[in-house]
C-alpha cells in the first residue's frame, strides 16, 4: 500500500482511498479544447456557459469581500496601532518624568517659598496711605476677596481647574486646536497649578526641560494643597501689570480700593490681564483691557457663573482709567518711611507689616492742592515748576509732606532730599544768636549800605530805611543789619544755634551765612523752626509711631520723649514777638490768616528759591518753590507764592481748632525813648568790637570775609557809632 501511487481524478467520484485534496472543474484553467468525439465536445460546450457564469459570479463576490475586508481591516489596524502607540507614548512619557524626577531634589524638601512681606502704611486715622514691598499689596485670603475674582480667573484661565489633577489633557488638546485654527497662539495649555509652579520655583525659560519640571511640581502642589489653597497662592503672587504683584496690589493700583471691594466688571478686568499683563494694563491701554474684560465676562456667563442681567450690567460699567504711575503726594511720605524702616525694625522681616504713620491724609491732600494751585496759576507767567511743603506738629510728628508738584512724573523728594539756599529764611538763627548774646527786639541798628572787607551785601531793591529796631529789621528782612549782626556775634555762634535748633546739614561758618547761603532741605529747615512753637523744646522729628505684624506683634514703638530744651523760654518769647511782626506787618503779610502766627520769608539770589516757614501753636509749616534745574523764577519772593500756599494750607488745617497763642512773652517799650536805650548801653555783645569806620556807615572788620571771626579785645564802640556809622 505504501508503494501504490495515487493519482488525482477530475470529474469522477473520489476514490475510497482519496487523500482529501479535491480540485473541481471550476478550479481548472480552461485552455484550447481537445479534438475528440462530438459527444464530448458538445457536452463540454454546453457546460461551458454555466461554468463561466458561475466563475464570474464567484469572482465578483470574492472581490466585494476583499474590498470590504480591506476597509475594515485598515480601520482595525489603525485603531490597534493607535492604541499601541498610545501605550508606548505613555510609557515613554512616564519614563521621561521618572528620569527628571530622579534628577530633582526629594519632594520631601520642597516647600512653598515665603512670599516677600508687604508693608501697609496707615495714617493717623487708620486710613491706608500706601503699600510697599516687592508685592505692593498684602496677602488676603480667598474668602476675604471679592468672590468674583476667583470666578473670573478660573473662567478665563482654567475652566477645568476643579476637575483636573494639576495637568489638563483636554485643555491642552483644546489649546493646540485653537492655536492651529487661528494660526497663532491664542490659548495656553498650562493650568493654574502649572502657572503657580512656574511662578514659585522656575523661570520663564521656554524649554522642554522647564516644562517637564513644571508638570512634576504641579503634581506635587495638587497632592499637598487643596484647590482653594492653590488658587489663593496664585492670586496673591501673580503679576497683574504696572508693577502690581498680587490681587490686592492690583486692586489698589487700578481702582484705588481693596480686592475685598472690587465689582464684577473690575474682577473681569483683573482676570483678563493675566494673559498679557504689561500689554493689557489699563494704565497703558485701557481700551485693550476693557475688550479683554468683556471676553472674561462672556466666559463667566457661558459657564453659568453669572446671569444675563449681571452680564449686561457689568458690560455697561464705565471703563477704568488708571494713572500711568502711582500718583498722589502721600507716596513721598511712603518712600521716606520705607527708607527709615530697616533702621527701626532691622532687615530680616518675613511677615506682612503694618506701619502706623504720623501723616494725616486730610492734611496731606490739602498740602498737595496748595502746592499744585500755586504752580498751576503761575507756571507760565513766573517760570515756576516745582514746590514742596512740610508740616510738623509740636511733638515732632510730620503731619504732611509734599515732595514735588507731581509724584507720577517725578519721585524725587524735594522736601527731604533737595538742598537749596534758604535765603532770609535762615535769618531767625542769626537774630536768635544775637538775643542769646544780650540784644533785644528793640535794640537799634542802622539799615544802611554796609561793607565788610570785600563783601558789600545789599538789601532787596537796594532800599534802606535807616535806624530801626531788630524786630523791624527782621520783619523787613534787612540784609545789611543781618550782616552787622553776623559780624557782632560771629558766624560760629550762628552755626551752633542753627544746629541746636534742628538744622542737620553742614553749614559754612562765614559771614555770608547770615543771608542763608548754606544749603538745607525744607524738612530740616521746617524742623528747626518747631522749637519756636514749643517754648524752646526740640522734639524728635518722626514719621512712624509704631510697626506691627498683621498678627499684632509689635516690632517698633516710638519711645515717649519730652524733647530737648534747646533755648530759654525768654529767648523764644523775643523771637516769637519779632517773627509775628513779619506775618502781621512785614514781608510775610500774605500768610496772615487770623491766628496768632509767626514766620520768616526767604528768597535766594536771582529768585532761584522762594521760601516761607511759619508756625502757630499747633503746626509748623515750611513751603518752597523753585525749579529743579536752578533756573531763576521771575522775581518771585518768599512773601508771594510760598506765603500764599502756606496760608491756604494753614487755614484748612486750623479749621475748627480752638485758637491758641504762641509760647513766651516779651513786652516792648521797656525804654520809652531812644535816648534811654542808648544810655543803657545794653544790647552790645561784649565779645565784639568795631573799628572806626567812614561816614558812609560801612563796617570794615580786620579779618577776611568768609572767615570765622575771633574774639577781639579793645574799646567797645557806642550804639550811636553803629547807628550813625561814624567814630
Amino acid at each position: 500500500m505504501g508503494d501504490r501511487r495515487i493519482e488525482p481524478t477530475f470529474g469522477g467520484a473520489a476514490s475510497d482511498e482519496g487523500s482529501g485534496l479535491f480540485v473541481s472543474e471550476e478550479d481548472r484553467v480552461v485552455g484550447q479544447p481537445r479534438k475528440r468525439g462530438s459527444t464530448q465536445k458538445s457536452s463540454s460546450r454546453k457546460a461551458e456557459p454555466k461554468s463561466r457564469g458561475q466563475g464570474r459570479g464567484k469572482k465578483r463576490g470574492k472581490s466585494r469581500r476583499s474590498s470590504s475586508g480591506g476597509l475594515f481591516g485598515f480601520l482595525r489596524k489603525a485603531t490597534y496601532w493607535s492604541f499601541v502607540l498610545a501605550i508606548w507614548g505613555g510609557v515613554a512619557a512616564a519614563g521621561v518624568l521618572v528620569f527628571y524626577a530622579a534628577q530633582m531634589p526629594s519632594a520631601s524638601t520642597w516647600a512653598i517659598p515665603d512670599r516677600p512681606p508687604n508693608v501697609k502704611i496707615m495714617d493717623v486715622e487708620g486710613r491706608q496711605v500706601a503699600n510697599r514691598g516687592m508685592m505692593g499689596g498684602e496677602s488676603i485670603g480667598l474668602h476675604e476677596m471679592s468672590p468674583y475674582i476667583p470666578q473670573a480667573v478660573v473662567a478665563i484661565e482654567d475652566r477645568r481647574f476643579y476637575q483636573h489633577f494639576g495637568v489638563d489633557p483636554l485643555g491642552l488638546v483644546r489649546a493646540v486646536y485653537e492655536n492651529a485654527v487661528n494660526g497663532r497662539v491664542v490659548q495656553g495649555g498650562s493650568t493654574l497649578t502649572q502657572q503657580l509652579a512656574k511662578n514659585l520655583f522656575l523661570t520663564n525659560e521656554r524649554s522642554y526641560d522647564r516644562k517637564i519640571r513644571e508638570v512634576l511640581m504641579a503634581f506635587w502642589l495638587e497632592s499637598e494643597y487643596s484647590k482653594e489653597q492653590i488658587l489663593e497662592f496664585y492670586l496673591n503672587r501673580v503679576y497683574f501689570g504696572s508693577g502690581a504683584y498680587g490681587v490686592e496690589a492690583a486692586s489698589q493700583r487700578y481702582f484705588g480700593k481693596s480686592a475685598r471691594d472690587v465689582t464684577l466688571s473690575e474682577s473681569a478686568l483683573l482676570a483678563g490681564l493675566l494673559v498679557a499683563p504689561s500689554r493689557l494694563s489699563p494704565a497703558r491701554d485701557p481700551n485693550a483691557a476693557e475688550n479683554r474684560a468683556q471676553l472674561v465676562l462672556s466666559a463667566m456667563r457661558d459657564q453659568g457663573m453669572i446671569g444675563d442681567n449681571e452680564l449686561a450690567s457689568a458690560i455697561s460699567a464705565p471703563p477704568v482709567r488708571a494713572a500711568a504711575y502711582w500718583t498722589g503726594s502721600e507716596n513721598y511720605v511712603a518712600d521716606r518711611i520705607m527708607g527709615e524702616l530697616p533702621g527701626l525694625i532691622g532687615g530680616d522681616v518675613r511677615d506682612d507689616l503694618i506701619v502706623e504713620a504720623t501723616v494725616d491724609l486730610d492734611l496731606q491732600d490739602l498740602a498737595e492742592k496748595a502746592v499744585r494751585q500755586m504752580v498751576d496759576e503761575n507756571k507760565a507767567e513766573l517760570d515756576v515748576s516745582q514746590g514742596a511743603l512740610v508740616s510738623i506738629d509740636p511733638t515732632g510728628a510730620v503731619r504732611a509732606m509734599v515732595g514735588g508738584y507731581d509724584y507720577a512724573n517725578s519721585q524725587f523728594d524735594r522736601a527731604s532730599e533737595a538742598r537749596r539756599q534758604p535765603g532770609s529764611t535762615f535769618k531767625p538763627f542769626v537774630w536768635m544768636a544775637a538775643m542769646e548774646q544780650g540784644l533785644f527786639p528793640d535794640t537799634i541798628r542802622n539799615d544802611a549800605p554796609v561793607k565788610i572787607g570785600n563783601w558789600s551785601p545789599q538789601n532787596f531793591n537796594n532800599k534802606y530805611a535807616g535806624p530801626m529796631t531788630l524786630s523791624q529789621a527782621l520783619a523787613r528782612s534787612s540784609n545789611s543789619i543781618a550782616a552787622v549782626l553776623a559780624h557782632e556775634v560771629g558766624p560760629s555762634a550762628i552755626v551752633e544755634t542753627a544746629w541746636r535748633m534742628g538744622i542737620e546739614s553742614d553749614l559754612q561758618p562765614n559771614l555770608s551765612i547770615s543771608l542763608g547761603t548754606s544749603e538745607v532741605t525744607p524738612l530740616e529747615l521746617t524742623a528747626a523752626f518747631v522749637p519756636f512753637s514749643t517754648g524752646g523744646i526740640r522734639p524728635d522729628i518722626h514719621f512712624v509711631e509704631r510697626v506691627t505684624t498683621i498678627d499684632g506683634k509689635v516690632l517698633y514703638q516710638r519711645p515717649a520723649s519730652a524733647g530737648t530744651q534747646v533755648a530759654r523760654p525768654e529767648t523764644i518769647g523775643m523771637m516769637n514777638y519779632m517773627m509775628a511782626e513779619t506775618v502781621g506787618t512785614g514781608t510775610g503779610r500774605n500768610a496772615d490768616f487770623g491766628w496768632p502766627a509767626a514766620g520768616k520769608t526767604g528768597t535766594s539770589q536771582n529768585s532761584r528759591d522762594a521760601w516761607f516757614v511759619g508756625y502757630t501753636a499747633e503746626l509748623t509749616t515750611g513751603v518752597w518753590f523753585g525749579n529743579d534745574d536752578g533756573k531763576p523764577m521771575k522775581n518771585i519772593t518768599g512773601g508771594q507764592l510760598p506765603a500764599k500756599a502756606w496760608k491756604i494750607f494753614m487755614e484748612g488745617a486750623h479749621d475748627g481748632v480752638p485758637v491758641a497763642s504762641l509760647p513766651g512773652r516779651w513786652t516792648p517799650g521797656t525804654f520809652e525813648r531812644i535816648e534811654d536805650l542808648l544810655a543803657s548801653d545794653r544790647g552790645i555783645p561784649q565779645q565784639a568790637s568795631y573799628p572806626a569806620g567812614d561816614t558812609t556807615g560801612s563796617i570794615a572788620p580786620p579779618a577776611d570775609v568768609g572767615q570765622e571771626q575771633q574774639q577781639r579785645s579793645g574799646p567797645i564802640g557806642s550804639i550811636m557809632d553803629i547807628i550813625m556809622g561814624g567814630n
